[in-house]
């Protein structure tokens, strides 16, 4: 099949382009940069230099296409310490040049990442931002059939800590504790997308995605062992005290906000309730085969 998938090389859209590409499927890459180019063409795509926003070029890239991968960083709202950024708005104009881009070009059918949280826009903070896309992206004429891919929290946001772990010796964070949460690798999301593209679409559908479900605790335990901290422990600290230090260091204010109340629903377990009513066959990269990067991250830094 020709397909195109947004996202760059990044860490999912990278090893989804790989496995495509071992399939023999015929892929072309979106990217911003010109210097991702070379990177593309070796793994064996084609790369497609524009914007996300940018209607026309996303239209043409998409042409011909029998399947588009759509994705939504959060890098690409803008920057999260620029005080007069609309994140919501910003991820809605990439939503709708989407639409746009998948009416005009014609493509029939559509995989979008998204995220757990995506079935509302209460209580899961900034993580609405994938109800509202969702929603867009049904606007769309029935004929085109969208799969919908729900990973739920990513391994990779656990690097996020190494610096409070290194200055701290600990894991700090509004949520934690003995609740097994879901987790996901980002090699097990591309895996499950890749397998969704050739299957049959019918429709609106969407699956979550997650690779184990283990506890906060479990996790620094994990963690400390890899990097030589049998002992770390992973403290949980009021909402109050998450936010006070992301004003701090000059974070939009509607963006902390939304990262603290996103955190929050995971310790009340708002989060997971939809998940757990739709729970996914766990994939294959648990913890603690993610704890060797986690290592070698760790000593990087």
């Amino acid at each position: 099949m020709k397909i195109v998938v947004t996202g760059s090389l990044g860490n999912i859209s990278k090893p989804l382009t790989q496995e495509l590409v071992q399939k023999r499927h015929t892929v072309t890459v979106v990217s911003s940069k010109t210097e991702r180019i070379a990177a593309i063409e070796a793994i064996g795509a084609t790369a497609a230099i524009g914007s996300m926003q940018d209607v026309s070029f996303l239209t043409n890239t998409f042409k011909g296409a029998d399947i588009v991968y759509v994705m939504e960083a959060f890098g690409a709202a803008g920057e999260f310490f620029n005080k007069e950024l609309d994140f919501m708005e910003s991820i809605n104009i990439i939503a709708r040049s989407y639409k746009q881009a998948i009416e005009e070009s014609c493509v029939k059918k559509v995989v979008h990442l998204s995220s757990i949280g995506a079935h509302t826009n209460k209580g899961n903070g900034i993580l609405a931002f994938h109800y509202n896309v969702e929603n867009i992206l049904k606007e769309l004429p029935e004929d085109v059939s969208i799969k919908f891919m729900r990973p739920v929290g990513f391994y990779n946001n656990l690097f996020g800590f190494i610096p409070v772990i290194k200055s701290q010796g600990t894991i700090i964070s509004n949520y934690g504790g003995t609740f097994k949460k879901p987790w996901v690798s980002t090699f097990d999301i591309a895996t499950v997308i890749a397998e969704e593209m050739e299957k049959p679409f019918d429709g609106r559908t969407f699956r979550y995605i997650a690779s184990e479900e283990i506890s906060s605790d479990d996790i620094a335990k994990i963690l400390g062992e890899a990097i030589g901290m049998p002992d770390l422990k992973w403290i949980v600290v009021s909402d109050e005290h998450i936010l006070e230090n992301l004003l701090a260091i000059g974070m939009n204010p509607d963006v902390a906000k939304g990262f603290v109340e996103m955190q929050a629903s995971q310790q009340s377990g708002i989060l997971y309730e939809d998940y757990f009513r739709n729970k996914p066959t766990l994939g294959k990269v648990k913890v603690a085969d993610f704890a060797k990067d986690f290592a070698t991250k760790f000593k990087e830094q």
